[in-house]
């Protein structure tokens, strides 16, 4: 049968009286043995009082705000399970005040802490790290949210209180921790082994002022950063004799003006990769999601960077190996307008299996292009100069094009990098060679 228990309290240390700050538990609430049943708080320390047994609470004996002292009763509940016979006497409550404990509590939370984790320097407290001597003070929190912070690994100096004289809430460590997820959604990982760049207060130096970015600009600047931080690169340059080229192309300027088309560099380029693609069909692929197989795509796709007003973009124009030189023109002159007037849709971003970022137009000798994850490899092109270049028996001008094109390290090796640019820039010596 079950019993009614009078629960009071304990010991409580060198106390005359101590304010109830917090009701744990309701009438009728079936607790745990060492469940919390209220919160005290002096002006030193903050403790719980624990439940002796398990059972059902029937009545609460005090109410928030009143003052209590040893042997005080504060609930009765109805016992629904004995504590064992020889079971010790309830534990003294545990401080859990920013005031430094006594000699007696400072073994007892050393020996607490050093089974959670080893301490960390007042420097390098860990984000969710579970709360310590290490951190920076000692959080205004009860027992039982201490346990639970430690099983969420939440570091409680890093948590803010709303509680009575801003203590820590069961709350509050939901509250923090949902925010650090949707924090950790929204902002790139840094990875494990790169320190976060410090926090620099730049108006002390001098007047400035903040634009914030573009979205554009932060949707792209996110995916940049896992790109470079996923996939090892290694960047193959090369120039390219494009001499004839240009002159071919200077010459169909007419026609491709009374078609309604610019015949930039640019549709050269694309018609050479498609070739060069053909030719090495491992740079028009990418990684599984298991990592261990290489996905070969029958499609050529190229995302080409686009210069817009609110940053870069990199629309796709599709099967580019089945298209002409004056049907690819107008398809690259209207897709480029449209990401400049913000007017792409969702669908024109997606499904590149190759990109190409030229700045021929803007330039500068050479750049390093960052791999357009999940594809495997990126060309870069910068503006052609005209450059002596020895033909056996002396210099002669020629139009040189310089070529950077950046790899998955992962996928494609050295050798092979070498192959593919060695390749193009032949292509792109004698255009006439991609009808081959």
């Amino acid at each position: 049968m079950a019993d009614l228990q009078e629960v009071r309290i304990p010991d409580i240390g060198d106390f005359d009286e101590v304010e109830v700050i917090e009701i744990l538990v309701s009438p009728g609430d079936s607790v745990a043995a060492e469940d919390s049943l209220i919160s005290l708080e002096s002006d030193k320390a903050t403790m719980e009082i624990p439940s002796p047994n398990e059972g059902i609470v029937k009545e609460i004996k005090v109410s928030v705000g009143d003052k209590v002292a040893q042997g005080a009763l504060i609930v009765t509940m109805e016992v629904t399970a004995a504590a064992d016979d020889k079971a010790p006497e309830p534990e003294r409550p545990v401080p859990a005040a920013d005031a430094a404990p006594s000699a007696s509590e400072s073994n007892t939370t050393a020996a607490e802490s050093a089974a959670v984790q080893t301490p960390v320097s007042d420097d390098d407290i860990v984000p969710y790290a579970p709360d310590t001597k290490a951190g920076k003070h000692r959080a205004h929190a009860s027992p039982s949210v201490r346990r639970f912070a430690r099983e969420l690994g939440v570091n409680l100096s890093q948590v803010s209180g709303s509680g009575p004289k801003n203590r820590i809430l069961k709350d509050d460590v939901q509250a923090f921790v949902k925010n650090a997820m949707q924090k950790g959604a929204d902002q790139p990982s840094t990875g494990a082994a790169i320190p976060p760049v410090p926090k620099v207060d730049f108006a002390k130096f001098g007047e400035v002022e903040v634009q914030p970015l573009s979205r554009i600009k932060k949707i792209s600047g996110k995916h940049l950063h896992a790109c470079w931080l996923n996939i090892p690169h290694v960047t193959q340059f090369d120039e390219a004799d494009i001499t004839e080229l240009e002159a071919f192309r200077q010459g169909m300027k007419e026609e491709a003006a009374r078609k309604g088309v610019r015949l930039t560099p640019l549709v050269f380029i694309m018609k050479a990769v498609c070739a060069s693609l053909r030719e090495f069909p491992q740079f028009n692929a990418s990684l599984d999601e298991s990592q261990e197989n290489l996905v070969l795509k029958k499609y050529t796709n190229l995302g080409v960077a686009v210069d817009t007003p609110e940053g870069l973009m990199v629309p796709v124009i599709r099967n580019v190996d089945k298209k002409g030189f004056y049907d690819l023109a107008g398809e690259l002159m209207e897709i480029s307008e449209r990401a400049r007037n913000g007017a792409l849709m969702p669908a024109d971003l997606q499904g590149g299996s190759f990109s190409i970022s030229s700045l021929g137009g803007i330039g500068g000798t050479n750049f390093t292009p960052i791999v357009n994850a999940p594809e495997v490899a990126i060309l870069g092109v910068a503006r052609s100069q005209m450059k002596p270049v020895w033909n056996g028996k002396e210099f002669e001008p020629r139009l040189m094009l310089p070529l950077a094109m950046s790899y998955d390290h992962r996928i494609i090796d050295g050798a092979a990098g070498a192959r593919f640019i060695t390749y193009l820039s032949r292509i792109l010596t004698d255009i006439r060679k991609v009808m081959l």
